[in-house]
């Protein structure tokens, strides 16, 4: 196909521009000099004073672009995107018992909230009961604690599980968590087709950011492909994992190493069930992902259109797909966390808004906005109630959902699109000669390119080549905002003493027999290499706990600690 502009027409414009660059710039610098020397996006990308079809002279359409709903898709997987459908609001939510988080839950699906999505606390995370000495102090803290069948079957109480999704944020045990909320589901006489939601299941990302890991590498891996596999065959519109860069990002990365080392991840979960024998068009339309939006806008929107278009010719020309929805990169996106400042926190209302904003015009398919008071707690109603309101504004006011795509076409946004996929690419290059992200991630190849990103970064705002707000510009000395901030209050103690009274009481009332038989069924099959999710679902039937579930795992796979990385 031709490109936009016809070579006779680049000579014309380069010569003007020449002229331009040369006798109308200098004049203007003289009375108004640039702000910077250097003006780069947050990942170093240099941006220059102007663009214009110079920068997109070798740009082809149908190459890059295409049309909506079509390969490859840089413009959205859906035809008609949200002139159809607004993107789900799915707020993160949870906190303290299973109690508060169903109210919380209630709450936000009155105030038109179109998604659930879970927050656990970090005894939760890791796979520990609330009586585990080292759960001491944490429970209820930054999520909901659950540690049994009984309570998220109380999360859920007065919420049909055949209407609505819910996405789950939690990694090594997920397979656990999946069994209680199908459990719950089972009993509510929603039948396994119904049951729809994700499970974020993406052990490599812990490794690299988060540091939720339990099991070593090659068994994390394995326990997430199960969960995969057996998902699949059995509740086919639950999305088994969530290929997670937000957490990348969150520990310091640029846009490119969130971008690449997501999409690292991915393939590397493709070739695991490729391996399993499984053919890629029976799990790729499932496969889903999550990224940061952060404060940079133009950097985020490329990113997310850089995103669709690499993975759709991942899964075309690498792997072979066939079907249309197994090239789409569907994903979730939630505002940047590491953006908000507790200095002058109503800021935050602002940032996340932007943030917000870029993920719509990048094409998100749910969203997540944060409370403008996390910096220092979960959430208030309040700040709940103005995140979730952020989305409806731009959703229902500000006219950017009435037309696919509508920055394409941008001489920035277009360059920008293609320079954050070439520099992925390269990542994504390097990542393959170590053998894909599993050999990478073991030599620590990820974790010290995001460090080093993060030190950088930092070091640039101590520096002042960075601006930020309240912290190094526009500085107040007066900090009768934070402490004016409404921030939720609850009985972390008296909810712990209670989460521990409800495990015991849980303990002491289960069929012992059936209980032990469970978790020895599940030794078993985790000693054979068998899929372990149809035993610990038998297990959380049995009303085993968290903890004991993924204790039994532990003997086998053993528990991971990790080395230095310098």
């Amino acid at each position: 196909m031709p490109r936009i502009y016809s070579e006779d027409a680049l000579r014309e414009l380069e010569e003007r521009y020449r002229r331009w660059e040369e006798e109308v710039v200098p004049e203007w610098l003289k009375k108004l000099p640039e702000r910077m020397s250097e003006f780069t996006t947050l990942s170093g990308i240099p941006v220059k004073r102007l663009y214009t079809p110079l920068d997109l002279k070798d740009h082809d359409y149908m190459e890059k672009l295409g049309l909506p709903g079509e390969y490859p898709f840089t413009r959205g997987i859906h035809a008609t995107m949200y002139r159809a459908r607004i993107w789900t609001m799915r707020m993160f939510s949870g906190y303290g018992g299973p109690e508060e988080t169903n109210e919380r839950l209630k709450f936000l699906i009155k105030h038109g909230e179109t998604g659930l999505s879970l927050a656990f606390d970090y005894p939760t995370l890791i796979g520990i009961d609330p009586d585990d000495p080292m759960a001491e102090g944490e429970v209820g803290i930054v999520g909901v604690s659950v540690p049994t069948v009984v309570d998220m079957e109380i999360i859920f109480r007065d919420i049909n599980l055949g209407e609505v999704t819910t996405n789950m944020t939690i990694n090594p045990p997920a397979p656990v968590l999946y069994s209680f909320y199908v459990a719950v589901a089972e009993k509510q006489g929603v039948p396994y087709t119904r049951i729809g939601g994700t499970t974020q299941n993406d052990p490599l990302k812990e490794f690299i950011a988060q540091k939720s890991y339990v099991f070593p590498p090659e068994p994390a891996v394995k326990v997430a492909m199960d969960l995969i596999e057996w998902s699949i065959k059995n509740t086919p519109k639950w999305n088994p994992i969530s290929i997670s860069g937000y957490h990348i990002r969150e520990a310091g990365s640029t846009a490119v190493q969130e971008l690449a080392f997501t999409l690292a991840d991915g393939i590397e979960y493709v070739r695991q069930l490729i391996a399993r024998g499984m053919d890629v068009d029976t799990f790729a339309p499932r496969l889903s992902f999550f990224f940061d939006s952060h404060i940079n806008f133009f950097e985020e929107i490329a990113k997310f259109r850089a995103a669709r278009r690499m993975w759709a010719k991942i899964m075309k020309e690498w792997f072979g797909a066939k079907k249309r929805r197994s090239l789409w990169l569907r994903f979730h996106t939630q505002t940047a966390g590491v953006s908000l400042t507790a200095q002058q926190p109503y800021n935050n209302i602002v940032r996340t808004a932007i943030e917000a904003l870029a993920a719509v015009l990048g094409g998100t398919q749910s969203l997540h906005t944060n409370g403008f008071d996390e910096p220092f707690r979960v959430p208030s109603e309040l700040a709940a109630m103005i995140a979730l309101r952020t989305q409806q504004i731009i959703a229902y006011e500000t006219g950017v959902a009435d037309t696919v795509d509508p920055l394409a076409g941008s001489y920035f946004v277009e360059w920008l699109t293609d320079e954050i996929e070439e520099r992925a690419w390269r990542y994504i290059e390097r990542i393959e000669r170590m053998g894909g992200m599993l050999e990478a991630v073991k030599k620590g190849f990820p974790q010290r390119e995001v460090t080093e990103a993060s030190y950088r970064f930092q070091r640039e705002v101590e520096e002042g080549k960075r601006f930020i707000v309240g912290v190094n510009i526009f500085e107040q000395e007066e900090i009768d905002e934070i402490r004016n901030v409404p921030l939720l209050e609850f009985d972390q103690p008296g909810i712990e003493a209670r989460m521990k009274e409800r495990v015991k009481r849980v303990r002491a009332e289960r069929d012992q027999a059936r209980w032990r038989r469970s978790l020895d069924e599940l030794r078993r099959a985790a000693e054979r290499g068998d899929n372990v999710v149809p035993y610990i679902l038998q297990a959380v039937k049995a009303k085993a706990t968290l903890g004991e579930v993924m204790g039994t795992l532990k003997e086998v796979y053993g528990v991971y600690v990790e080395p230095p990385i310098y």
